[in-house]
């Protein structure tokens, strides 16, 4: 036989007679509360990529469809899906394709077909489990003739049950039709309490569950509103435990066998999104091609091979091979948990836990001896209150990681629990003044009584009947609101193409608010909190009416706020020493090393010229707006100390002329204004009034549009 794991087979039996859709006013149809319980229990099994396998009857249809419908028997029951793995299909087809009928049938008859669905689909395969869900309402009339020979038939062949009612299996005869609270109850239209079938019903299915299970069976008998509370939450993707073997090693001499295993890892959503053909939605339709082109004109086409990384750092780009990066590698011998030292628990602190991981280490069950080394240093750390600090590798290809190994002592097993610890660069050390020695901030006695009390009064943890305490707040047991999102937007579009997205469901909302019983507990602290420390409204002063700004006052404004900035400006530089100009800010290097006079005027000139350089070298916009401003730094500067740059000057403007470098004429862009006898005029002489006339159009929109 195949053995499939530890996979289980469902089989979904949901009645759709005549009665389950027909209610009392203002009551839901059971039809839909059944529904709804097959829809949720389905997206489960989708999203969490359960490779369990599914089959779906229904009974109460118009029509009949299995194998046992013979002489007259088995009637309006039909197999809707035989056993395979849920998909978005099946669904599809709930949604919109799964109708009440018109018909009743037989919920022993329905049973008997699913069982014999799962006995001959299972055939030459091992399950973990198979199990039947019933959903009904109980309200057609069954037979119990059979039933003591189908309760054998589901023991022999290792069936378990499943019932989903309207109402709980405690529903008393003669009441309300008994409820839960948690949602709308499904009597008989017309009357109160159980029908006549609904109680016969009820009395059979109590003498099947407690017959499969004389303690537990009543358990698995459940309401529908209860269910869809339940199934509403979406199943995390189950993982199996992946063992990670490895040798413990303390010093060159002692080793010991070990198997660890991830405790507490952050689950993240695997990646699926994928590009589609907006009109077909088939992936294979769309074809991605990556090309590599140069930055120029022509834009020219280089094949990948003759591409390499490069680090860059400013404008500057170091080249990396393939061959540097291998090298670069780390290089390990391979798997390594090797105990470096020990120390006290309490130098361990608690913000100093990093990482994405936790990691239980045990000893192999079938090595008595490396239980009986590890036992025995647990213990010991344990009684000396210690942990062992760790250098652990995955495997030869991952970086090493320090990190601690505490004990952990439980009733059923020990183990050390591996938690990395930061490096150096991942710790973040800052400086902040105290509070303690200022006066303004110190809180009175009564302000630290209100705060005390009501820190005491959101206690998250309370003591039970017992003694014992009890968690209010249980994190462990929310689930992730990003995942719970995203898979009810996908079922939604799915099956709702075109539609709105749905809002966040309530329950989801309810889950991450405060405890109510914390919050009424609260109130009365958080007025006392409100009173002790009064929060007083600051009113803005009313700026002043003034007469309507000029054209010239706006001038004026902004000549104001340049002086601002450089005074600030120049009490930075007073603080930094620049010796050269950087690629980050060239223009602000330049006009600092002018002012701090570190250099001669002509090497800031100079270092300005070979940034500039390396700027129009890269054929970027982004580098060339870096050079405008260096050219109206140029400028700024220029039109003070010209009379001194009689060396530096006449440099430039050779290579200006080497380079054709010109003003734009008409000739080029017909916007502009100067004609190209003007522009070639700026290279033969090398005045303050040409660098001005150069320095003007690169800054221009001609100029930028030119470039």
């Amino acid at each position: 036989l195949a053995r499939l794991g530890n996979l289980s087979a469902l089989v979904l039996c949901m009645d759709v007679g005549f009665s389950m859709s027909n209610s009392g006013p203002g009551q839901e149809l059971a039809f839909e509360q059944a529904k709804r319980v097959i829809q949720k229990f389905i997206q489960r099994q989708v999203f969490a990529e359960s490779k369990d396998e599914l089959g779906l009857v229904l009974f109460g249809t118009d029509h009949t469809k299995n194998p046992l419908a013979e002489d007259g028997q088995y009637q309006n029951i039909s197999i809707y899906r035989h056993l395979m793995m849920p998909d978005f299909e099946l669904l599809e087809e709930i949604e919109h394709q799964l109708q009440p009928g018109s018909q009743h049938a037989d919920w022993l008859d329905a049973l008997v077909v699913c069982m014999d669905l799962l006995q001959k689909e299972t055939v030459g395969k091992k399950y973990e489990r198979l199990n039947i869900a019933l959903l009904t309402d109980l309200n057609t009339l069954a037979c119990a003739d059979q039933l003591d020979v189908i309760i054998g038939n589901l023991k022999k062949a290792g069936i378990t049950l499943q019932f989903f009612l309207p109402f709980p299996v405690d529903a008393d005869a003669e009441g309300d039709g008994g409820g839960d609270g948690a949602g709308p109850q499904n009597p008989p239209p017309g009357g109160k309490g159980l029908s006549r079938e609904q109680k016969q019903g009820l009395e059979m299915v109590k003498q099947v569950m407690t017959s499969l299970d004389d303690e537990d069976g009543l358990d698995e008998v459940h309401t529908f509103s209860e269910a869809v509370k339940k199934l509403s939450i979406f199943k995390p993707i189950e993982r199996r435990p992946m063992a990670w073997p490895c040798q413990l090693t303390i010093g060159s001499s002692l080793s010991i066998r070990i198997i660890g295993y991830k405790a507490v890892c952050e689950e993240k959503f695997k990646k699926s999104w994928a590009v589609v053909e907006a009109e077909s939605h088939q992936k294979d339709d769309v074809k991605r091609e990556t090309v590599f082109c140069l930055n120029d004109d022509n834009e020219t086409e280089v094949e990948k091979e003759k591409t390499i990384q490069g680090f860059q750092y400013g404008s500057d780009i170091v080249p990396f091979s393939k061959v540097d990066q291998e090298q670069m590698k780390y290089k390990s011998d391979g798997k390594s948990f090797a105990v470096l030292g020990f120390t006290k628990q309490e130098t361990i602190h608690r913000h100093h836990f990093m990482g994405n991981q936790v990691l239980k280490v045990f000893a192999p069950k079938d090595d008595e001896h490396a239980g009986v080394a590890l036992s025995s240093l647990i213990h010991a750390l344990d009684r000396l209150k210690m942990v062992a600090i760790v250098r652990y590798v995955y495997d030869r290809r991952s970086n090493p990681q320090v990190g601690a190994a505490f004990p952990c002592i439980k009733q059923k097993y020990e183990c050390l629990l591996y938690v990395q610890l930061p490096y150096m660069e991942d710790l973040r050390q800052f400086t902040f003044p105290s509070l303690e020695n200022n006066k303004k901030f110190s809180p009175s006695e009564a302000q630290l009584s209100a705060v005390d009390a009501l820190i005491s009064s959101m206690m998250l943890v309370k003591e039970g009947e017992d003694g014992e305490k009890e968690d209010i707040f249980k994190v462990n047991s929310i689930p992730n609101p990003q995942f719970q999102r995203l898979f009810q937007c996908l079922h939604h579009r799915c099956v709702n193409p075109g539609t709105p997205l749905p809002p966040v469901e309530p329950w989801l909302k309810r889950m991450l608010d405060c405890p109510q019983a914390v919050s009424a507990c609260c109130y009365d602290f958080l007025k006392e909190m409100k009173r002790c420390f009064p929060v007083k409204e600051v009113l803005q002063k009313k700026e002043q009416k003034t007469r309507k700004k000029s054209p010239e006052s706006d001038i004026n404004f902004l000549h104001a706020a340049c002086d601002s900035v450089h005074n600030q400006q120049d009490l930075y530089n007073t603080c930094v020493l620049l010796l050269q100009v950087g690629s980050v800010n060239p223009a602000k290097d330049f006009h600092t090393l002018i002012q701090q006079k570190t250099i001669s005027f002509e090497q800031a000139c100079e270092q300005l010229t070979h940034r500039i350089e390396q700027l129009l070298g890269n054929r970027r916009t982004e580098y060339y707006m870096k050079t405008i401003t260096c050219v109206q730094a140029f400028r700024e500067q220029a039109t003070g100390i010209f009379r001194n740059s009689g060396v530096f000057l006449p440099k430039v403007c050779t290579n200006m002329n080497a380079d054709a470098l010109t003003l734009i004429s008409k000739d080029e862009v017909e916007s502009s204004s100067v004609s190209k006898q003007e522009a070639n005029q700026v290279l033969k002489v090398p005045s303050p009034f040409s660098w001005f006339l150069m320095a003007n159009q690169l800054v221009s929109p001609v100029k930028l549009k030119h470039w």
